[in-house]
C-alpha cells in the first residue's frame, strides 16, 4: 500500500482540514462536501485524513465490522457474542462513479435464493465502509439513485438490500465525504442538503504559498516514506487530538443561548427545514470539544454557520453558494444573551473578561491562544475565502444607447458592418419563465436524468431478456415461466423450483434520460436590438433552467462577425453556460453556416465521448445569413448535415417587425426540425414544439419545401 501524503503536511486549506477533522471527532455532523477547481489538493486531504483516524476493534471474522462491545443484533453474519475483538486502521473505502447499485449497497445470490432458499449476500461499499470513512470523489457525477443510497445510508446508519420479497439489512455508519468541481455540474438542492458542512477551496494566490506546496510535493514524490517520517510526529498529535475530542465530546454543554443564536441564524438566512439547525447544533459542539473546551461559545456557533449553512441558502440554481458574513454576525449579536447568551455556563468566574464579543473563552488556553496557531482547525472563524464571482456584474453592462442600435437596422438592411465593428456591451437577460418538458422522440439508452424516454436500470417494468452480464433486476415471472417446462427433465422431485442460470430473465425498465442541450445563439448584428436580445437571453436562461432540473449536458456556440465559437464545451455545469450566456457580446455579421458547422463538429466530437446521450440542438437566430459568397446556400447545406445525421432540433425564430421573410422557418425544414417565434416561446407553448419532433418536423419540412418552390 503506497504511503498516504500527511495530513499536517497540507499547505493551507485551513476550511477544508477543519471540517474534516470536526467529521472525524463527530460522524453525527453528517459529512463533508468539498466543492473547488480541479487541483486543489481536495481528494490529496481526504486521503490523509484517513490515516489519523483511530483504530477499530471488531469481531473476527464479521464481514461487517460489528463492534465486539455491542455487536449489530441484525448483522447479517451474526448474531455474535460480546467478547474480545481484534484491532485494526479505520478504512478509507472509495466509491467510483461508475459504480453499480449491486456494488455499493451489495447484491444477493437470485439464483441460490430460488433454487435453495438460502440468503447468499455478497457485501458492497457500504458495509466495507461500516465505522470507517467512505470517499466520493466527483460526487456531482455520480448516478442520482446511488447518491440517494448512498445519503440515505448515512442518514439512517443502515443499509437495506430487499430483492424479491428477500430482505437483508446491516449497519452502515461511516464519515461521508464527496468532492466535486462545480464546473462539471452541480448536485440537486436536496442532495446538497444532505451533506453536513460544505467547504470552498481554491488555489492560494500567495506566490509564497505555492511555492511551499510545490516544494512539499516534490520532497514527497521523490522519497513518501521519508517525508511521512519527517511529518509523523505532528501526525501523532492531531490523532491524540481526534481521541481526546472524542473523550471530551459527551461532556459538551450546548446552553440555550447558543440554541437561539443558532435557531436565530438559520431563520434569518431562511433554511428550508429543520436539518440545518440540527447540523449546526452538532458542528458547534464538535468545535467546542476539537478546542478542548465543555461549553459552546458564539465563536462556535458562527464558525458552524459558515460551515454548515452556505449550500443550504441557495434559492435558485444559478444562485452561487457563500453567506453574508455581516448579516450573520448581526444575527448573532442581536440574539447574544446576557451571561449565558453565547453558551457560556452560568455562574462562570468574572475573571475571564466576558463581555459578549466572543473573544471570552481565551481563558483555557483552548481557544485563540492554541499552542499551533498554523495547525489544522483550531475552531477559528476561516478567513475570507476566494471571489467566487457570484456578484452580477450586469448592471448597467446592459445599458446600450438608443443610437447603439444603429448597426443591428444597417445589419437588417444588408449593409452589415465589418467583422468586429458595431459591437455593443453585453445585455442583461429578462426574467427566466418555466418551460414545459423538451424531449427528444424515440427510445434511448442514455444516462439517467428526467427528459426524453429510455431504457434504464430503474422506472417501469416492460419486458424481459436474458442477462448480459450480471443479473441485477430479475423479472420473476419470466424466470418461472422459462424454468417451468423442465422441471420433470431436470427431476424435481420436491416443492422447490430447479432453476438454472439459462432460466434467469433480467427484467427490462423503462425511465427517463439525460440529454445534451446543445444551444447555437446568434449574437450578430441583426440580434442587437437591447429588447430583443434581452428577451432572447431570458428564453434561453429559462431553457437552461430546465435543463438544471432535468440533468442534462448543456453546450454553447455562438456566432458573430466572421466566426463561430464554442461558448462552452458540453458539460453538466448549467450555473457556466448561465455565465457565458449572460456576459455574450453582440453585433457583426451573421455567419449562419459557420455556426451550424461548429455545431455539428460539437456533436461529432461528442458522441465519440457520449455515444448513448442523444442530443437536442435550439437555435435561436432570425434566419439571416450575411458574409461571404452565398451565405443562405451554405446556411442551407449545413443544416442538412443535423437533418442526415437525425438531429432533433427546434429553431428560435427571433424575427422582429411587421414584414417577415419567415427564413428561421425554412432553416427549420432544412435541418429537419419545427420553428418557433420568439413570442410563441415566451407564451409558454415550447412543449408541443419538441414534444415530438420527429412528426412535428415532417411536416414543417413538407410545407417549407413547398413555400421555397
Amino acid at each position: 500500500m503506497s504511503t498516504p501524503f500527511p495530513f499536517t503536511a497540507v499547505v493551507g486549506q485551513d476550511d477544508l482540514r477543519l471540517a474534516l477533522l470536526l467529521n472525524a471527532v463527530s460522524p453525527a455532523v453528517g459529512g463533508v462536501l468539498v466543492r473547488g477547481e480541479k487541483g486543489t489538493a481536495k481528494s490529496t486531504a481526504v486521503r490523509a485524513l484517513s490515516a489519523l483516524m483511530p483504530q477499530v476493534d471488531v469481531v473476527p471474522g464479521c464481514r461487517f465490522s460489528c463492534a465486539p462491545d455491542a455487536p449489530d443484533p441484525a448483522c447479517p453474519d451474526g448474531p455474535h457474542e460480546v467478547g474480545p475483538g481484534v484491532p485494526r486502521p479505520a478504512r478509507m473505502v472509495e466509491l467510483p462513479v461508475g459504480a453499480s447499485e449491486d456494488r455499493l449497497v451489495g447484491a444477493l445470490d437470485i439464483e441460490r435464493a430460488l433454487s435453495e432458499g438460502v440468503k447468499a449476500f455478497e457485501p458492497g461499499l457500504l458495509a466495507d465502509a461500516h465505522r470507517g470513512l467512505l470517499y466520493v470523489d466527483e460526487v456531482n457525477l455520480l448516478h442520482d439513485h446511488l447518491v440517494d443510497l448512498l445519503l440515505d445510508a448515512a442518514a439512517m446508519g443502515a443499509s437495506y438490500v430487499e430483492r424479491e420479497g428477500v430482505s437483508v439489512r446491516h449497519a452502515a455508519r461511516f464519515l461521508l465525504v464527496g468532492t466535486m468541481n462545480p464546473e462539471e455540474g452541480e448536485l440537486r438542492p436536496q442532495l446538497l442538503d444532505r451533506f453536513g458542512l460544505t467547504v470552498e477551496v481554491a488555489a492560494s494566490r500567495e506566490p509564497d504559498q505555492r511555492v511551499e506546496v510545490v516544494r512539499r510535493r516534490l520532497a514527497y514524490d521523490d522519497d513518501p516514506e521519508g517525508f511521512a517520517t519527517r511529518w509523523a510526529d505532528e501526525e501523532s498529535d492531531v490523532r491524540a487530538r481526534i481521541v481526546a475530542a472524542r473523550e471530551l465530546l459527551p461532556s459538551v454543554r450546548l446552553g440555550d443561548g447558543a440554541l437561539l443564536q443558532i435557531a436565530a441564524t438559520c431563520a434569518a438566512f431562511e433554511v428550508d427545514g429543520m436539518r440545518a439547525d440540527i447540523v449546526m447544533a452538532r458542528t458547534a459542539t464538535a468545535l467546542a470539544a476539537w478546542a478542548g473546551r465543555t461549553d459552546v461559545l458564539a465563536e462556535d456557533v458562527r464558525q458552524a454557520a459558515l460551515l454548515a449553512l452556505p449550500h443550504r441558502r441557495r434559492r435558485n440554481p444559478f444562485d452561487a453558494p457563500g453567506l453574508d458574513e455581516d448579516k450573520l454576525d448581526e444575527t448573532l449579536e442581536e440574539f447574544a444573551g446576557d451571561e449565558d447568551g453565547s453558551g457560556a455556563p452560568e455562574g462562570l468566574d468574572d475573571t475571564d473578561g466576558t463581555d459578549g464579543s466572543g473573544d471570552s473563552g481565551d481563558s483555557d488556553g483552548s481557544g485563540d491562544d492554541d499552542p499551533d496557531p498554523d495547525g489544522p482547525g483550531g475552531g477559528r472563524p476561516p478567513q475570507d475565502g476566494p471571489d467566487d464571482g457570484g456578484v452580477d456584474g450586469g448592471d448597467g453592462s446592459g445599458e446600450v444607447p438608443a443610437q447603439g442600435e444603429a448597426p443591428a437596422n444597417e445589419s437588417e438592411n444588408g449593409r452589415a458592418p465589418s467583422p468586429g465593428a458595431g459591437e455593443q456591451s453585453p445585455v442583461r437577460a429578462a426574467e427566466p419563465f418555466r418551460t414545459k418538458v423538451l424531449s427528444v422522440p424515440g427510445l434511448g439508452e442514455g444516462a439517467a436524468g428526467r427528459r426524453s424516454r429510455a431504457r434504464t436500470e430503474h422506472g417501469r417494468t416492460t419486458g424481459a431478456r436474458r442477462p448480459r452480464g450480471a443479473l441485477t433486476k430479475l423479472h420473476l415471472a419470466a424466470t418461472v415461466q422459462a424454468a417451468a417446462p423442465h422441471q420433470r427433465a431436470r427431476g424435481r422431485s420436491g416443492p422447490g423450483l430447479v432453476v438454472r442460470r439459462d432460466d434467469l430473465r433480467q427484467a427490462t425498465r423503462e425511465g427517463r434520460e439525460g440529454n445534451l442541450v446543445l444551444f447555437v445563439v446568434d449574437a450578430s448584428g441583426s440580434m442587437a436590438a437591447r429588447q430583443r436580445m434581452s428577451a432572447v437571453k431570458g428564453a434561453v436562461l429559462s431553457l437552461l433552467l430546465d435543463a438544471y432540473q432535468r440533468r442534462d449536458k448543456v453546450g454553447l456556440v455562438t456566432f458573430r462577425g466572421s466566426a463561430a465559437e464554442v461558448a462552452l464545451p458540453p458539460t453538466s455545469s448549467v450555473d457556466a453556460a448561465a455565465v457565458r450566456l449572460e456576459s455574450l457580446p453582440t453585433g457583426g455579421r451573421t455567419p449562419l453556416a459557420a455556426g451550424l458547422l461548429r455545431a455539428h463538429d460539437v456533436l461529432r466530437v461528442e458522441r465519440l465521448r457520449d455515444p448513448a446521450r442523444r442530443p437536442l440542438v435550439v437555435l435561436v437566430t432570425d434566419g439571416r445569413a450575411t458574409g461571404g459568397p452565398e451565405p443562405v446556400a451554405l446556411a442551407g447545406r449545413a443544416a442538412r448535415l443535423f437533418a442526415a445525421d437525425k438531429v432533433a432540433s427546434v429553431v428560435v425564430d427571433c424575427e422582429s417587425g411587421l414584414v417577415r421573410l419567415g427564413l428561421a422557418g425554412q432553416l427549420a425544414g432544412e435541418l429537419g426540425g419545427t420553428a418557433v417565434t420568439l413570442d410563441e416561446l415566451r407564451a409558454d407553448s415550447i412543449a408541443g414544439l419538441v414534444r415530438d419532433v420527429q412528426s412535428s418536423s415532417r411536416g414543417n419540412s413538407q410545407g417549407n419545401s413547398r413555400k421555397a418552390a
